[in-house]
């Protein structure tokens, strides 16, 4: 077909140049197929290593890799704190040069073990069915007891939310292919939004922003996510004390299990105004 002729779509000045890929693509309209070019998401592989030995590898967006791999490592319950993270940096013990920027190694402060194998053994157990890391809801709750955030929201708190989150989504506006998440203050104040083409990799992401400000717990707060609720969301969510998640599509049925446990609220099909509460409901008043 030749050489593309022109580009779908352009690479705002303020998107990250490694979110995103200029790719080859061929449009189609009314019949005919024509040369084009087109901006996708970018997808890599990180390595997240502990004390220079491999923990595990997430497929990612590059970009604000630190805060993903501080959020994963306090989910599943490694580090309580951002002092528990002696160092967190780029790094790569890989013969290829062009791997350092998809490896973070976490250098764990003196005194801080942990058994790798077992929690290679956590993260990868119930990947198939949606669990990640933890097989039952008693050993979230184990390793993140039940919420005592006394925190209540008025409905009318929910409804602009969906809105600002897609106005800060400057990935998804050249790309149309990542997940969110964002964080609100008990003011609705939009504190911090991260992409990436995995739902869970933005949650982590925004929780290792809060961990590295020293802000957590997150009580009062309320984490949106695009897409779905899954247990994993809400697992995360937990961990780092937030009391309600909220997202524009539907929670699953462990999320909505997990959150009647815990004392957390689930915020789902926040659309037009209107959504459905799961959960502790009695945090949500009219």
């Amino acid at each position: 077909m030749g050489v593309p002729a022109m580009m779908e779509r352009e690479n705002p000045k303020s998107v990250p140049d490694d979110a995103t890929r200029r790719v080859a693509t061929s449009r189609c309209e009314s019949g005919r197929l024509r040369d084009a070019w087109d901006v996708v998401a970018c997808e890599e592989p990180l390595e997240i290593q502990l004390d220079g030995a491999p923990f595990v590898v997430v497929m990612r967006t590059p970009g604000s890799d630190r805060e993903l791999a501080l959020g994963l490592l306090l989910a599943e319950g490694i580090v309580a704190c951002v002092k528990d993270a002696a160092s967190v940096h780029h790094g790569s013990v890989s013969p290829d040069p062009e791997a350092a920027g998809n490896v973070v190694r976490v250098n764990l402060r003196p005194g801080l073990r942990v058994d790798l194998e077992a929690l290679r053994r956590n993260l990868y157990a119930s990947a198939s069915c949606g669990v990640c890391g933890k097989e039952t809801i008693a050993a979230v709750l184990r390793a993140a007891p039940p919420l005592d955030d006394p925190a209540r929201f008025a409905a009318g708190f929910f409804g602009a939310l969906p809105e600002r989150l897609r106005e800060a989504q400057q990935v998804f506006a050249a790309t149309g292919g990542l997940h969110a998440a964002a964080l609100f203050d008990p003011n609705a104040k939009l504190l911090v939004v991260r992409e990436d083409v995995g739902r869970h990799n933005a949650v982590d992401k925004v929780v290792g922003w809060a961990l590295e400000r020293e802000f957590l717990p997150l009580a009062g707060h309320v984490l949106l996510v695009s897409g779905r609720i899954s247990f994993e969301v809400a697992q995360k969510a937990l961990a780092a004390r937030i009391p309600v998640v909220a997202a524009v599509s539907a929670p699953s049925s462990l999320a909505v299990a997990l959150a009647e446990e815990s004392g957390m609220a689930l915020v789902g099909f926040l659309r037009d105004g209107g959504f459905n509460v799961y959960g502790r409901r009695e945090r949500i008043g009219a």
